[in-house]
């Protein structure tokens, strides 16, 4: 018997790979931390830690496996992480050998310094963590864990810096690709995103000397923080007696924001950009509308990642919006099943269409991505044996066809539909009547970008879709990736001047 996990196309969705939270200056911020994780487990669901400070115990840290609900909701756990300053961290593990994770692989990590402990929690992937994991232990670090993000703590250790912030900056110089970085010190809250900004991190208030750092404002909104800013691509802040330094340390960027971030990975009720997510998600399913219309007489959205954009085709359109599939809100990550002819069920026990409304209608549904396209034949399935008399796809975003090093759960690129068919073979593949996804420009108007993609420097990441990385995934070129021809160079030569 297996324990069936949070989602029945569990190996067929992308995953964030975590969040990260982090206050100071409120009493007992353990528990404020505690519940900003709870906002934030949608980026990771796997395990969760938490890392507390205060002058009489010192730094006392929790880790565990599972929902933050089950976890940091205990009495007994909460009065073991006293003080004012505390920082945490929710997982998600991808399939295969990195689902056999350790405790000792669950973040936050701290690190003993000459001049006092520092606990970071990093959420995004080092692209050169196994060059620098190499060059490390050659030197005679010792490894705890299997995490790329470790190898910040060690780096720290080596630096002739005399304070932990400028030790933090001389090991992120030396680190590439995706970081949102929150650490801390005994006084201080520090936070740091790469050059680029690949990955989401802001700043907020909370009384009359606390600040909140987050990956996401929802988190700020559940403990009632007032959200002040995003930290900019390569910024670094140092938070500590109610006051905010800001530096860079690694020189002028251009941000190259995760564009799959406003797709999927974030909570609808969040803000990127000063945008708000799901009135991005809205504009997406327009932008599908007046790219791919098509005659039908309902709009179903694939819940719950697709609800907003089904939104948007349904108003754009004309045709009426109505909820063709339920989902159970109650299906567990624990859910034990008895027998083989059970866990086959698994879409079921999850989804379940609404007979009714669908019966005898050519319906078209909404989903968020197609990543090995088997979710999208298992709901056609399900829509067709309900009665419906066609069944058209529109995907609000672009063919997924190379995947993410960035911090994103991706397969293989041989795992990925679009990378092995073209559209029409995928329509063919998936069984329904037509097939089509938001072109890569229409993303881009969505987003609020109206001129589309500026393909000579585009304004966010899109790698997943377009194959031209912005920083070269040196680890896995190592290992034999090949990148698209025409980008190669041109990753390299960014990557080099920077």
């Amino acid at each position: 018997m297996q324990p069936f996990l949070a989602h029945p196309f569990d190996s067929d969705r992308l995953h964030e790979e975590c969040g990260v939270f982090g206050v100071i200056g409120v009493t007992d911020a353990a528990s404020f931390v505690a519940l900003g994780l709870h906002a934030l487990q949608h980026r990771g669901q796997e395990a969760g830690g938490i890392i507390a400070h205060d002058a009489e115990h010192g730094f006392n840290s929790a880790h565990r496996f599972g929902y933050v609900r089950d976890n940091f909701t205990k009495q007994g756990l909460m009065e073991t992480l006293p003080g004012s300053l505390a920082i945490g961290h929710v997982r998600y593990s991808t399939a295969g050998t990195k689902a056999a994770t350790a405790i000792r692989d669950v973040q936050p990590f701290f690190g003993e310094f000459a001049m006092g402990g520092c606990a970071i929690a990093h959420n995004g992937n080092i692209t050169n963590a196994m060059a620098l994991r190499r060059e490390l232990i050659e030197r005679g670090s010792i490894f705890q864990s299997s995490s790329d993000s470790e190898c910040i703590i060690h780096l720290m250790a080596r630096s002739i810096q005399r304070n932990i912030p400028e030790r933090m900056k001389d090991a992120l110089r030396r680190v590439e690709g995706a970081f949102s970085v929150i650490a801390m010190t005994r006084t201080k809250l520090i936070g740091v995103r790469d050059p680029l900004g690949v990955r989401p991190l802001v700043l907020g208030r909370i009384g009359d000397d606390g600040f909140v750092l987050a990956s996401e404002t929802c988190a700020l909104d559940i403990i009632g923080a007032e959200f002040l800013r995003e930290i900019e691509p390569g910024e670094m802040v140092v938070i500590a007696k109610g006051e905010i330094e800001s530096s860079r340390p690694f020189g002028p960027s251009t941000g190259r924001f995760c564009i799959f971030e406003h797709v999927y990975f974030s909570r609808p009720d969040s803000i990127i950009g000063g945008r708000s997510v799901y009135e991005t998600r809205r504009q997406i399913g327009v932008e599908l509308a007046r790219e791919a219309p098509v005659d039908a007489d309902l709009v179903c959205p694939v819940p719950d990642s697709g609800t907003p954009a089904a939104i948007g085709y349904a108003h754009e359109s004309g045709i009426p919006f109505g909820m063709g599939i339920i989902r159970n809100q109650y299906m567990g990550r624990t859910f034990i099943e008895p027998t083989e002819q059970i866990r086959n069920m698994g879409v079921r026990l999850k989804l379940n269409v609404n007979r009714a409304l669908v019966k005898g209608k050519r319906v078209v549904l909404v989903d968020d991505s197609v990543v090995r396209g088997t979710t999208s034949r298992k709901i056609k399935d399900m829509i067709l044996d309900a009665g419906a008399a066609e069944v058209h796809f529109r995907i609000a975003s672009p063919p997924t066809a190379w995947p993410c090093f960035y911090g994103v759960d991706t397969p293989d690129r041989d795992k990925l539909l679009a990378a092995q068919m073209s559209e029409a073979e995928m329509r063919d593949w998936i069984g329904v009547d037509s097939l089509a996804f938001v072109s890569l420009d229409g993303l881009y108007r969505a987003v609020g970008e109206p001129q589309g993609r500026n393909k000579s420097c585009p304004q966010y990441c899109d790698a997943c879709f377009s194959g031209e990385y912005p920083v070269a995934p040196f680890d896995q070129l190592e290992r034999g990736f090949r990148m698209k021809s025409d980008c190669a160079a041109r990753s390299v030569t960014g990557h080099a001047a920077e």
